[in-house]
C-alpha cells in the first residue's frame, strides 16, 4: 500500500532568511516578509513569534506594524524560496527516492518500500522532524495512504501517522479547506453549512456535482484514494543515473529482472568514469497511470559490481506493483562514495601479499535488503565498567573503534536488558547463592565463581556514587550457566538480579 508523508513548513520564508544569515533580526523577535501587490504591501510569510502575536500571511504590512511595533520586515523573495525548497527536497531523498515539491511551503515524500531502512514509519518521521528542528526549520508532518490526506492533516489537523486504510476517519473532522480547495469553493460549501469533510462524504455525489461542480468530488476522491495522484519526483542533475523507456509497457517479474540487470550494467561504467561506488541505489518505475513505484537498496561499502547490485534490487522487486504496465525505469545512485581501483586476489593470496581476509560486504548487503538496517549490526566494546554500557551496536562492517574487552573479565553470551529480579539464598553473607528462583523455576547451583565487584560511574551520574554490585558466575546442577549480581551487601538488604545467560 502506498504511504506518503506531507511536510508542511509554515514559516519557510522566515526560516530560510535566518538560516542563510541574511536577516539580522534576533530569533526571539517577530519577523515577517512583505510582498508588493499593486499599491498594497502585504505579509507573505511570518515566523512563529509573529504568529503568536496575531499576525498571518495576507495581512497588510501597515496593519501588522500597528499591531506589533517592533516587527522586522524583509522583502519577500519567492524565487530564492523556491530554490531553497528544491534543495531541501533533494536533501529529503535520504529518506525515500520519490520527493515532490508542494509549493510554496511544503514537500511530499513517497516512503513506500523505504520505511524499513529507517526502522519503520514512526522512527523515520521522528528522525526527519528532529533533523529539521536542529536546522532551525519549523515543520509539521503527517503520514497517510494518499498525498491529499497527508496534506490536510499536516495543515489542518494534528499531523502524525494515519494507519493504512484510515484516511476516511482521519479526514472526517477536518475543515473542507483540507481538501486543497480554492477559497471560493470553501465559501460556497460553508454558505450551505458544509464545514467538515465528513459532511461531504455523507452527501449524494450527484447533488454535490450539480451544485458545486466536479472539482470538490475530484479532490475528495484523491484524498480518499479513489483517484490516483501522481507525483513529479525531484532529480539532482549531478546524480549518476540511467534510464530505459519501453516501446510497450512491461510488468512480468522476469521482464523487470532483466530491466534491473540492464540498468545496473549501464550505470556501472558511469560510476567507474567518476571514480565512485554506489552506497545507495534508487530504482523508480513509471507506470502508465503515472503512479510511480520506487524501491531502494543500500550497501555496506561502495560497490560497482553490476551483478551484485542487480541481485540486491531483485530482492525488492516483489514490492513493486506494475499496475497496467511500466513504461519507463530510472536507476539513480543517490548516495555515492569514492572507490579507488584495487588489486583483485589471485587464488588464495594477493601477489606478494599474505592471505586475504574474506570479503563479507556481499553477504551483509543481502542481509540488509532482506532484514533492514536496524537488524544487521555487530557489537563493539565501550570503555565502561557497567556491563550494560560496555557494548553498543555499530554497522556490520564498521572499522574497529580501538576499544577492546579485557580478556580477564569474561562476560556471558547474552545480557538481559534490564536485569530481572530473582529470589536467591546464600549460606553465609557475601557468599555465592545456593539456589535462585527465576520466573517461578528453582535452579540449584552446583558451582560458582565470584564475587566481581563493579562500582557505579560517579562521573556519569551523581546517583551512581554509591552504586555497588557483586557479580557471580554460576552453573546449575542441570549444566545451565547464569550471571547473577547482588546490588548491595547482604547486611544492607541487597537484592539479587539475573543479568546474563550462557557461557561466560
Amino acid at each position: 500500500m502506498r504511504r506518503v508523508v506531507s511536510l508542511y513548513l509554515p514559516s519557510w520564508p522566515t526560516d530560510r532568511l535566518r538560516r542563510s544569515g541574511s536577516c539580522a533580526a534576533p530569533s526571539d523577535e517577530p519577523l515577517a516578509t512583505v510582498a508588493q501587490d499593486g499599491a498594497r504591501r502585504g505579509l507573505a510569510g511570518v515566523d512563529a513569534a509573529a504568529r503568536r502575536l496575531g499576525l498571518s500571511p495576507g495581512m497588510s504590512a501597515t496593519h501588522a506594524q500597528a499591531l506589533v511595533p517592533g516587527l522586522h520586515l524583509v522583502p519577500a523573495d519567492p524565487e530564492a524560496e523556491a530554490q531553497a525548497l528544491a534543495r531541501l527536497g533533494l536533501w529529503c531523498q535520504r529518506y525515500a527516492p520519490i520527493v515532490a515539491l508542494d509549493p510554496p511551503d511544503g514537500l511530499v515524500i513517497d516512503i513506500t518500500g523505504a520505511a524499513h531502512l529507517h526502522g519503520g514509519e514512526a522512527p523515520l518521521l521522528a528522525d526527519l522532524a528532529a533533523r529539521l528542528e536542529r536546522s532551525g526549520i519549523t515543520a509539521r508532518l503527517a503520514l497517510a495512504d494518499t498525498p491529499g490526506c497527508a496534506w490536510g492533516l499536516a495543515r489542518f489537523g494534528a499531523g502524525g501517522i494515519v494507519p493504512p486504510g484510515g484516511a476516511a476517519d482521519a479526514l472526517a473532522a477536518l475543515p473542507v479547506a483540507g481538501l486543497r480547495l480554492g477559497s471560493e469553493a470553501v465559501r460556497a460549501l460553508q454558505d450551505v453549512g458544509l464545514t467538515r469533510i465528513g459532511q461531504l462524504a455523507d452527501k449524494p455525489r450527484a447533488a454535490l456535482r450539480l451544485r458545486f461542480g466536479p472539482e470538490i468530488l475530484f479532490r475528495l476522491d484523491r484524498a480518499l484514494g479513489r483517484e490516483p495522484e501522481p507525483l513529479t519526483a525531484l532529480a539532482a542533475p549531478e546524480t549518476p543515473h540511467v534510464a530505459l523507456r519501453f516501446a510497450e509497457p512491461v510488468g512480468a517479474r522476469e521482464s523487470l529482472e532483466g530491466v534491473v540487470a540492464d540498468l545496473c550494467a549501464r550505470l556501472v561504467p558511469e560510476l567507474e568514469r567518476r571514480g565512485l561506488g554506489a552506497r545507495r541505489l534508487d530504482l523508480v518505475f513509471a507506470r502508465v497511470d503515472r503512479l510511480d513505484q520506487a524501491i531502494r537498496i543500500g550497501t555496506a561499502r561502495p560497490s560497482r559490481d553490476a551483478r551484485h547490485l542487480a541481485r540486491l534490487l531483485a530482492e525488492r522487486l516483489p514490492l513493486v506493483d506494475p499496475g497496467f504496465g511500466i513504461e519507463e525505469a530510472l536507476l539513480a545512485a543517490s548516495r555515492v562514495e569514492p572507490l579507488a581501483e584495487r588489486q583483485i586476489s589471485h587464488g588464495a593470496t594477493h601477489l606478494g601479499a599474505g592471505p586475504q581476509a574474506p570479503d563479507l560486504a556481499a553477504l551483509v548487503d543481502t542481509l540488509l535488503v532482506r532484514l533492514g538496517a536496524a537488524r544487521v549490526y555487530r557489537l563493539a566494546p565501550v570503555e565502561s565498567d557497567l556491563p550494560e554500557r560496555a557494548v553498543r551496536r555499530v554497522p556490520a562492517l564498521a572499522a574497529p573503534l580501538g576499544a577492546v574487552w579485557p580478556a580477564d573479565l569474561p562476560r556471558p553470551a547474552r545480557l538481559l536488558a534490564p536485569p530481572e529480579p530473582v529470589m536467591a539464598m546464600a549460606e553465609i553473607p557475601d557468599a555465592p547463592p545456593l539456589f535462585f528462583v527465576w520466573r517461578n523455576t528453582r535452579h540449584q547451583i552446583a558451582r560458582a565463581d565470584g564475587p566481581e565487584r563493579v562500582l557505579g560511574e560517579w562521573w556519569v551520574a551523581d546517583a551512581e556514587a554509591d552504586l555497588a554490585r557483586d557479580y557471580y558466575r554460576v552453573e546449575t546442577e542441570a549444566g545451565e550457566r547464569f550471571w547473577l549480581f547482588r546490588d548491595a551487601p547482604m547486611a544492607a538488604n541487597g537484592r539479587w538480579w539475573l543479568h546474563g545467560l550462557g557461557e561466560a
